[in-house]
């Protein structure tokens, strides 16, 4: 059976969920304000942050919590908008690589460097809250 909480044990955990979802709806707004879903930018992201010559389909889904046509769904509409672009495998001929192109690059900088700001400004609270809930 779990210990038993405290009120300032079920306070912490409310305000910890409240940080993160605010720092949520706050990555939501940017995206759309950049003129992409919150999905969009955080493929921009995971294809991004890859490992170079790693950031497939079958990458973006794993990394997304996605099935593999949903990915390639969300891929395509990135592709159309001339931020992701397709390459292929030196390994597997078969298998496509995704890259960013330089307006992808663009895009997923400015959204990252408003991100970090947010995180810096965000993280002294959590890691306040943090302390409280693990005490």
């Amino acid at each position: 059976m779990p210990s038993s909480l405290t009120d300032a044990d079920y306070l912490a955990l409310a305000e910890f969920r409240f940080s993160l979802r605010q720092f949520q709806a706050f990555s939501e707004q940017k995206a759309e304000e950049c003129g992409l879903t919150p999905q969009q930018h955080q493929a921009l992201l995971v294809i991004r942050a890859a490992p170079a010559g790693t950031a497939t389909i079958g990458y973006v889904a794993e990394r997304l919590i996605l099935k593999p046509h949903s990915a390639t769904g969300l891929v395509n509409r990135l592709v159309a908008l001339d931020l992701v672009q397709r390459g292929r495998s030196h390994g597997d001929k078969r298998q496509a690589v995704l890259a960013l192109t330089d307006a992808g690059h663009e895009t997923l900088a400015a959204l990252s460097a408003t991100h970090r700001e947010e995180i810096r400004r965000l993280g002294p609270l959590l890691i306040g809250l943090l302390a409280k809930v693990q005490d």
